[in-house]
């Protein structure tokens, strides 16, 4: 593990004011403390840094990247709910530029639930040195059979209250995120508990109308799950979901850039009208990610990997994804044409935003974790730090 002061020297830095040509990040004790350029150091200092330096060779320094919808990779799962395949799945993410994630889970039993929000309260207590957990994110069960894509049917139901102030009196602040299908009964009072506590509250797996989602921003919904999957399309006459979430600025859109759960061109549409700051990228990467093709398994439902795209091998619906953030990032910016410091936005900042950790993490700024990810021009990673560690 290296040490946690050092600085990276010779470095296009993405910050949230544009890139830094050339430019200097300072690390001290896990912390950024200088971001400049060297001639605006003094010799004292420029001999004193000069001693800790990691040239980044004219490469790329990004924020570490913020999934809000992971469920695994490197063969393990969240649902495992076990410490073991928490440091799988955090180290293979880590690899790939992920510093922060939200555990989700898959629409299970309650006391498979239960299980999870157990054994992420501890992995987080004793301490974690891959990619942080900074939350759960439920994702169902509380969801629509008519859109379960890879979620188990046997346990859907409307949304219980009752859960959420159990989990949230035994472990505060624990649950960042919880999707559910808006025209559940009972769905409207869960979005208003989640809200008041904090608790993001997303569109998921959904039947809903137009009408029934724009009601449910009206109580407090905010975020909606990988969108234009599992949800109700877009028609000129009849708007869906999908319309709902295209034009409402107060619901933050989650994407899965793969190219395989959404075809480029509504990732570019979707792009140039979420106002800004109101997109996020994620991964939905399942156990599959980073292994080979063959058999997986994804909330008790058997899944089949060929050629790195995973399908339930019971009636072949997309299940998850395989997908990183690094490689999300680059497909966003071919799919969409963006610039990269704009795309590091929804990658980092923006969901870092979305589930209030922005205040340490999420950007390039003095005085926040120096969570970077350094790459080449080809934006291929070198080295990854994670408070100023790195376990590459």
């Amino acid at each position: 593990m290296a040490n946690s002061t050092f600085t990276l020297t010779n470095a296009n830095v993405v910050t949230p004011n544009g890139v830094l040509y050339d430019g200097v990040v300072r690390v001290e004790d896990g912390l950024i403390s200088f971001i400049g350029k060297w001639s605006e150091l003094a010799q004292p200092e420029q001999d004193a840094w000069g001693k800790e330096a990691v040239d980044a060779k004219g490469g790329w320094v990004l924020p570490g990247f913020v999934d809000l919808h992971i469920h695994g990779g490197f063969g393990a799962d969240f649902m495992d709910a076990n410490a073991e395949s928490y440091d799988k799945i955090t180290k293979f993410h880590m690899e790939h530029g992920t510093t922060a994630m939200l555990a989700t889970s898959m629409t299970q039993s309650h006391e498979a639930l239960d299980r999870v929000m157990v054994a992420v309260d501890a992995y987080i207590k004793q301490g974690m040195k891959y990619t942080q957990l900074a939350g759960v994110h439920l994702e169902g069960p509380f969801v629509n059979p008519k859109y379960k894509g890879a979620q188990n049917d046997i346990y859907m139901i409307d949304p219980q209250i009752d859960w959420f102030e159990d989990w949230h009196a035994r472990f505060p602040g624990l649950m960042k995120q919880v999707s559910l299908a808006p025209e559940r009964n009972n769905a409207t009072e869960a979005i208003r508990w989640l809200r008041a506590h904090d608790v993001n509250a997303a569109a998921a797996h959904t039947a809903a109308t137009y009408d029934q989602v724009t009601a449910a921003a009206n109580a407090g919904l905010n975020q909606a799950v990988h969108t234009f999957n599992a949800m109700t399309p877009i028609h000129h006459r009849d708007p869906g979901v999908a319309g709902a979430v295209l034009t409402d600025d107060r619901i933050t859109a989650e994407i899965i850039s793969d190219g395989i759960h959404v075809h480029p061109a509504c990732i570019k549409m979707l792009s140039r009208t979420k106002a800004s700051g109101k997109l996020v990228m994620i991964t939905d990467a399942m156990s599959a990610a980073g292994m080979p093709d063959g058999q997986y398994d994804l909330g008790g439902l058997a899944v089949t990997m060929k050629e790195g795209v995973c399908r339930l091998t019971d009636g072949g619906s997309l299940a998850g994804s395989t997908l990183t953030m690094i490689q999300a990032v680059k497909n966003m910016i071919q799919f969409t044409g963006l610039p990269l410091h704009e795309v590091s936005r929804l990658a980092s900042l923006n969901p870092a935003k979305q589930i209030g950790i922005d205040g340490y993490t999420g950007s390039i700024e003095v005085g926040k974790q120096a969570d970077l990810v350094w790459t080449d021009a080809d934006l291929d990673i070198e080295r990854v730090w994670v408070k100023g560690s790195t376990h590459m």
